[in-house]
């Protein structure tokens, strides 16, 4: 038996870019021999695996900054930097975001209780599962479960960039799948300045998100199974700095 398609967040926004660059990032295997690495990728990945460490350093009593910032340089990943300058520069500024977010971690412990860090959910959505792999949640003393997600690119947030995300809003359906009944709300972390703002739907309010996401998730498994003549790639300001412009050229309607 076949498994089931997955959509997570990266999905669904790539998707909602540009078709055609979701074919060949994820159908098409022609693709992944354009694919660059990404300075700002490989930050932001480095970010988060140090940031895993958070809930076992706490749980065992150790030093949580020092734990962060080992596990930091152990996952460090060197991909894409156009010189080793901008790297050992990328690299401070990380280290100096981890060491100013674990002492909010510290801080927050004292108002929440933290349920996990990067964990992966996952829910049936018929068709397809919706999956998607959160940073942080925690649970309030009145009940309500927040999702922190970090973003590590970003110097300012507010109410509405949250409410408006695509990815928080899967994120609130998945936990709320986890969590039946439970209050949710999102908050989104700029780490380069630690500004922070959150939103939450109402319960009518993800009903329609999750048909809106099981409508386009449907719309996307049977894409995948289009032929590449289906498809017609146009310019737009998305592809300036594309992998894939020289595929999608390769095409005679593009242009």
């Amino acid at each position: 038996m076949p498994r089931k398609p997955t959509i997570s967040p990266t999905k669904l926004t790539t998707y909602l870019a540009c078709p055609v660059k979701y074919r060949w990032t994820y159908v098409d295997g022609r693709g992944k021999w354009y694919l660059r690495a990404k300075s700002y990728y490989s930050f932001g990945t480095s970010l988060h695996r140090a940031l895993e460490a958070f809930q076992a350093a706490a749980e065992t009593g150790v030093d949580v900054t020092a734990s962060v910032l080992a596990a930091y340089e152990d996952n460090w990943i060197d991909a894409g930097f156009s010189s080793a300058e901008e790297m050992a520069e990328a690299y401070h500024e990380g280290k100096e975001m981890l060491e100013r977010q674990t002492q909010d971690f510290v801080r927050r412990e004292s108002a929440a209780k933290l349920l996990f860090v990067e964990k992966q959910l996952r829910l049936d959505m018929g068709r397809f599962d919706l999956v998607g792999r959160l940073d942080r949640v925690d649970e309030h003393d009145d009940g309500t479960l927040e999702i922190v997600d970090y973003k590590t690119g970003r110097e300012s947030v507010a109410e509405e960039d949250v409410a408006t995300d695509v990815a928080m809003g899967c994120y609130q359906l998945l936990l709320a799948g986890e969590y039946p009944g439970r209050p949710i709300k999102a908050t989104i972390y700029a780490l380069r300045s630690g500004l922070h703002a959150s939103a939450s739907m109402t319960a009518s309010e993800l009903d329609q998100f999750a048909k809106d996401v099981r409508l386009l998730g449907d719309e996307i498994v049977s894409t995948e199974h289009q032929e590449y003549a289906e498809f017609t790639p146009r310019a737009k300001p998305l592809c300036q700095g594309c992998d894939f412009v020289p595929l999608c050229r390769l095409h005679e309607d593009y242009g």
